[in-house]
């Protein structure tokens, strides 16, 4: 049975930081194996990362066998339902366009003192997308993945995927064809992650990598960074929904529930501000789970890791989102806009009654990459500028030197660095014309 909290409980507080500090992701410490894999890579190349591929997805996996070449996709794509093709090509052009107005503007100007500034953008040189699952693999994921670097002008995109005895998923491949990226490779896990960190002689390194995968690849990630950069650790979904009386029961179990499906860890959290509506709504997603065929994994997730939380207004909700944080977060009330003003925490935010977060997940348009666990408290979705670098660019005639140099030599010789006063000062007793 989901947990139910009511803000005038006596214990409210203890039971929703009990709900705050739920361990969801997966308990077992996989940290040393993906340093030992990450390792073997590094040392034995290729050979490591055949040798992993074959043993955990069950294929003879060399040069030849790992490398997805175009011919590949074209089939791939020649496989798949013309109706699926479509949908495909429109949740495409959506994630292009809204991306496309995220791309940053290079700025140079001049200050008070005659100092130019400014600063521009450039984009990473190679990007490694991780996409995960095989024949479970998401084809909406390399779509959100792959487009924003191609928007950012990403040069090289490299897509990795575990794919069992060798079979990759026909619109997974049709994505990555639409998407644009230039080398696909079968193989997944952290010896993937290695791979395109480090290099082999297969797969060349890239600059960034992104994608969410499972324990294994969210330990290898955290440990190249440094060596590359990442987009975030994806934890398991989650989902808050603040509902009002007004809304079909039917409808928020809905929605609910699609985040329980992904996995036994996901969350699902209810906000409401009437205890018949909230019965209702656990009616619904009780029927809804017995008829699920993800039963199993759904039922998991709303019985350990969700709950149903009652308040005596919906104005206390939004102080109640700011502290979950949540990854997703539909308003379903009369006047979501209003209420969104006041959340300062969330990945992304759904308005109103007729916007389920699973039109975010295909079509709509923003990335559907989000930080999970809290970390919408300093973190943002996958966007273009995570592919993106910003140059300073800084310019000094002898004039401006001559105003700002002094207290620069001054703060140097503060900390202690006299080369650094030393290389302001020499130009400023330079008696050449300023011209």
């Amino acid at each position: 049975m989901v947990a139910r909290l009511t803000d005038t409980d006596q214990n409210f507080e203890t039971a929703f930081k009990a709900l705050l500090a739920l361990k969801r992701e997966t308990s077992k410490d996989v940290n040393d194996s993906a340093a030992a894999i990450i390792a073997d890579v590094l040392e034995k190349g290729d050979a490591a990362l055949f040798d992993y591929t074959t043993k955990f997805d069950g294929f003879e996996a060399n040069r030849q066998s790992v490398l997805i070449t175009p011919q590949m996709c074209d089939e791939a794509e020649q496989a798949c339902a013309p109706e699926l093709l479509a949908a495909l090509r429109m949740a495409a052009k959506r994630i292009h366009d809204y991306h496309e107005k995220q791309k940053p503007q290079d700025i140079r100007y001049t200050d008070d003192q005659g100092v130019e500034l400014g600063w521009r953008w450039t984009p990473v040189d190679a990007a490694g997308l991780y996409v995960p699952g095989g024949l479970a693999s998401y084809p909406s994921s390399v779509l959100m993945n792959a487009i924003p670097a191609k928007v950012a002008g990403v040069k090289r995109l490299v897509m990795t995927a575990p794919a069992p005895k060798g079979i990759m998923n026909p619109l997974v491949l049709a994505a990555a064809k639409l998407a644009g990226i230039s080398e696909i490779y079968c193989v997944g896990g952290a010896q993937a992650v290695a791979a395109l960190a480090y290099g082999t002689k297969t797969i060349a390194p890239v600059d960034k990598i992104v994608g969410p995968g499972n324990a294994y690849v969210a330990a290898a990630k955290r440990q190249v960074f440094g060596k590359v950069g990442i987009d975030s650790i994806a934890g398991p979904s989650e989902i808050l929904v603040v509902a009002d009386a007004k809304n079909d029961p039917e409808w928020i179990a809905a929605d609910l529930l699609s985040q329980a499906e992904h996995d036994p860890s996901s969350q699902s959290i209810l906000i409401t501000d009437d205890h018949d509506f909230a019965d209702r709504v656990a009616q619904a997603a009780s029927n809804q789970i017995e008829t699920s065929p993800r039963q199993d994994i759904t039922a998991a997730a709303w019985a350990d890791n969700s709950a149903i939380i009652v308040v005596r207004s919906l104005d206390d909700a939004p102080a109640l989102v700011n502290r979950l944080a949540p990854e997703h977060l539909e308003l379903a009330v009369d006047d979501p806009d209003a209420m969104a003003l006041e959340v300062r925490h969330a990945g992304a935010i759904f308005l109103g009654r007729h916007t389920p977060e699973a039109v975010g997940d295909y079509v709509a348009g923003p990335d559907h990459v989000l930080p999970t666990a809290q970390a919408a408290r300093y973190a943002s979705g996958l966007s273009v500028i995570d592919f993106m670098k910003r140059t300073s660019l800084i310019g000094c005639t002898p004039a401006a030197l001559r105003n700002i140099g002094p207290a620069g030599a001054i703060l140097a010789d503060a900390e202690g660095l006299p080369a650094h006063a030393h290389s302001i000062r020499v130009r400023l007793n330079d008696k050449k014309d300023d011209a």
